[in-house]
């Protein structure tokens, strides 16, 4: 595969785990009533889905491949920097949590 092929994978990677892992941030900001629980939820559940799109887009479907050099750059590339662009995204970009309209909740 060239280094084009290559290039192009990991930014498809890098940018399905950005949306991905923003849409998972934004629901648990929205949805959990404080502030540590859409910590938490985000620090353990971000990470899983990066597992399964990772498996999915590198494995499954072929994109990436082993052109970037040593394995943490690969890490580096396909997790930390599509969680720091979601967590970035979410909290100067878009609308406080209080500030946003949700629907009410039926109890």
């Amino acid at each position: 595969m060239s280094q084009a092929a290559t290039l192009v994978g990991f930014l498809l990677i890098i940018a399905v785990n950005t949306v991905v892992a923003s849409v998972v941030i934004r629901f648990f900001r929205l949805r959990l009533s404080t502030q540590w629980g859409a910590v938490v939820y985000t620090a353990v559940v971000v990470p899983l889905v990066f597992v399964a799109t990772t498996i999915l887009l590198s494995g499954v479907v072929g994109f990436g491949g082993e052109g970037v050099g040593d394995r943490g750059t690969a890490l580096v590339l396909v997790w930390l920097v599509p969680f720091t662009l979601a967590v970035t995204l979410d909290v100067f970009w878009l609308p406080s949590p209080d500030e946003a309209e949700t629907p009410e909740r039926a109890r």
